[in-house]
Parts: structure tokens; sequence; C-alpha cells
């Protein structure tokens, strides 16, 4: 089973500052189709205008990556990290038994754009930690990269969640097949170009939920990147 979540009907915020997409309920949006995906909790996609960002503020126990498509993220936090997330970078952060952090769009002059996603930790209360690694140092597995995993395989971050998740980069034309387990979950965010899964044809911005699938076959129309997250 294949579900397409097009990008213009996902969940929308706009402020001065601010113009947010939600793929699943969030905040102020309530989606009952859409609450969350076994173990995935949120995906957003934020927009953040320069010198812009959200001010200090609590999380607990959740397993929380942050993807920057374009622009640089300066992340400050109460273990004592206070980071530049640059563009092609992967941030890492296990809230556990509690912290605290704000997040800012490092520019006055340019746009912060990023896909930040909540994963529900296998143990609740856990000592918090932090990690960020830039997406070309990961390994390469032809057109897939493992960003995240819950044993750090690869040298991918390490997530207390029993969930991966891959980056895959496609050239216009390039044509891949993927095996999967059917009977673990699989969503799919483009995050730029148009490509054909399984003969379903995706476009920028759109989610696709995969379930009871044992391969993916994509055939780039585009030059082609999107996050792959393997769910339990």
């Amino acid at each position: 089973m294949i579900k397409i979540r097009k990008s213009e009907e996902r969940g929308r915020l706009k402020l001065n500052w601010l113009q947010a997409r939600y793929s699943f309920s969030f905040a102020n949006y309530h989606n009952a189709e859409y609450s969350g995906f076994r173990d995935l909790l949120v995906l957003n996609q934020d927009i953040v205008s320069p010198s812009g960002g959200f001010s200090t503020h609590a999380h607990s126990d959740m397993e929380i990556v942050t993807f920057i498509i374009r622009g640089t993220l300066e992340h400050k936090d109460s273990m004592g990290n206070k980071e530049q997330i640059h563009a092609g970078e992967v941030q890492r952060m296990s809230a556990g038994t509690g912290i605290t952090h704000s997040e800012y769009n490092a520019s006055d002059v340019e746009e912060l754009e990023l896909l930040q996603i909540w994963i529900l930790p296998s143990k609740l209360h856990l000592i918090p930690s932090y990690e960020q690694k830039q997406i070309k140092d990961f390994k390469s597995e032809g057109p897939e990269k493992l960003l995240v995993s819950p044993a750090g395989e690869f040298s991918s971050l390490k997530i207390n969640q029993d969930v991966k998740f891959f980056e895959i980069a496609l050239k216009k034309g390039e044509a891949w097949e993927r095996p999967i387990d059917a009977e673990r979950g699989n969503w799919i965010q483009v995050i730029k170009g148009d490509v054909n899964i399984n003969d379903l044809n995706i476009k920028t911005g759109d989610g696709v939920l995969v379930e009871k699938e044992e391969n993916l076959s994509f055939r780039a129309q585009t030059e082609v990147e999107l996050l792959l997250l393997d769910l339990c």
C-alpha cells in the first residue's frame, strides 16, 4: 500500500518570520488521518526569515532530527552546545530527561529552510545527547546514504529507536530498485525533484507512506533528493 501526501495538502502556518508546512498534526493543526506514522510523530518543513527563529523552549523524551536544506541554523542548548548547522548537514538531538534549546537563522540576509523530524524514543528518561554531521561524510551505497540508525552503523548518527534515515540522490533519468521489509513502514519525503515511485508520480514536497510492500522502484524525472525513513 502506497499513499501520497501531497505537498499542498499539508498543514500550513505563516508568520512574519516563519512559513511552515506540517505533514502530521502539530501545534494548532490537527488531521485525524495524519497524526503520526508508527514512531514518526512530526515532520515539519520550515522556511525561516533572516535573523528569525525559535526562542528558548523545552523538550523531553523525544528524538529530534534536523535536516538543513539551505542556509545556516544557529543552535544553542542547555547541554552546552552552541553550533552552526549548514546546508547539507544533519543534526540529531535526544531530549531524554529534558533539555532547553533555541534555533535561529544565522543569516540576516538569506532564508533558512529545514526539515525537523520527531521520533518517539524506545525508552523514556534517557540522558540527553547531541550530534551533527555533513551528508558528504556519510558512507554511500550507490545513490543511498545511511544518515541515522539505532546502532550508529557506518558512522551514521545514533538514534534511540529502531528507525533508519536514508538520503537518496538520483540523477535525471536514473532508475534504482530498493528491497524493503513488508512488515515495516517507510515514509519518503521528497526534498527536490520529480520522481516516479512504483509507477506513481511524486513531486517536490510530497510525502509517501509505504506499508506492506516488498520493493521500491525509483525513476528520476529530474535530479532528485529525498529522505527515506525506515520505521518499525
